[in-house]
């Protein structure tokens, strides 16, 4: 698994490096991530004025599956943390809608996204911004200590979802909630069927099914579980919005 998790980092530090302020091309193979900056899929998601009011480097690393800040309804004076936050595009736009009494935290393990997304925090002249390293099931977060979790497309690279979803869990405080853009399979797809489908890397065999996500999800106390699908990524596997609250 270890082998597996340096093999996303090293897709991910490529991406940010083809972005950044030194950008080298990269050739994109089939284990690209969810999608290249060349190819702009991330992009779709936001809207054109929402996307002029950052860093083009920020815009242009949006490697995700959706638009998680779009769902969240995040509030002044909150505090939201990204899990694998990349180049920062999501943890701008949460800083602008939660204002200067609130904090948006960005967490990655890619030393390369963490450099771009420091960068693109300060072109935007954001204050209440903190990039953080480290990995997504080893939150360096205390409990009970954040507001709103977001993701983008990432928890379904992790190789140990049960640690990602019992630390959203722990950091969030009572009443806290989740709204994670992901992608998730049905449930009649078996993992074999699902690596036929696309790589781990590409965000496409390592996704859990509808099923398995709401049963982790309940399994560690969260309540109001809802997994709506947007739209299609491959045949029987769909990006979706997963929101979900802590009592």
């Amino acid at each position: 698994m270890s082998d597996l998790r340096e093999t996303v980092r090293d897709r991910y530090a490529a991406a940010a490096r083809s972005v950044g302020p030194e950008a080298a091309a990269v050739d994109w193979d089939s284990d690209a991530p969810c999608c290249s900056p060349a190819d702009g899929c991330g992009v779709k998601y936001y809207d054109a004025e929402e996307r002029g009011q950052l860093p083009e480097e920020a815009v242009l690393a949006s490697l995700g599956c959706g638009n998680p800040t779009l769902v969240a309804d995040l509030h002044e004076g909150e505090t939201v943390l990204d899990l694998g936050s990349g180049g920062g595009i999501d943890v701008l736009l949460s800083a602008k809608r939660v204002g200067p009494t609130g904090t948006a935290y960005g967490l990655d393990m890619t030393d390369e996204m963490l450099e771009l997304a420091r960068a693109n925090a300060a072109k935007a002249g954001a204050t209440n911004v903190e990039f953080l390293k480290g990995y997504i099931e080893d939150v360096p977060l205390p409990d009970g200590s954040v507001d709103v979790i977001i993701s983008n497309c990432v928890i379904n690279l992790s190789t140990d979802k049960p640690a990602v979803i019992a630390e959203m869990h722990r950091v969030l405080r009572p009443g806290g909630r989740l709204s994670i853009s992901d992608v998730v399979a049905a449930d009649e797809l078996s993992p074999a069927e699902r690596a036929e489908r696309g790589s781990y890397v590409g965000c496409i065999a390592g996704a859990l099914s509808f099923d398995e996500y709401r049963s982790q999800l309940e399994l560690v106390g969260f309540v109001d579980i809802s997994i709506e699908p947007t739209h299609v990524e491959v045949n029987q596997m769909y990006g979706a919005i997963v929101r979900a609250r802590k009592v």
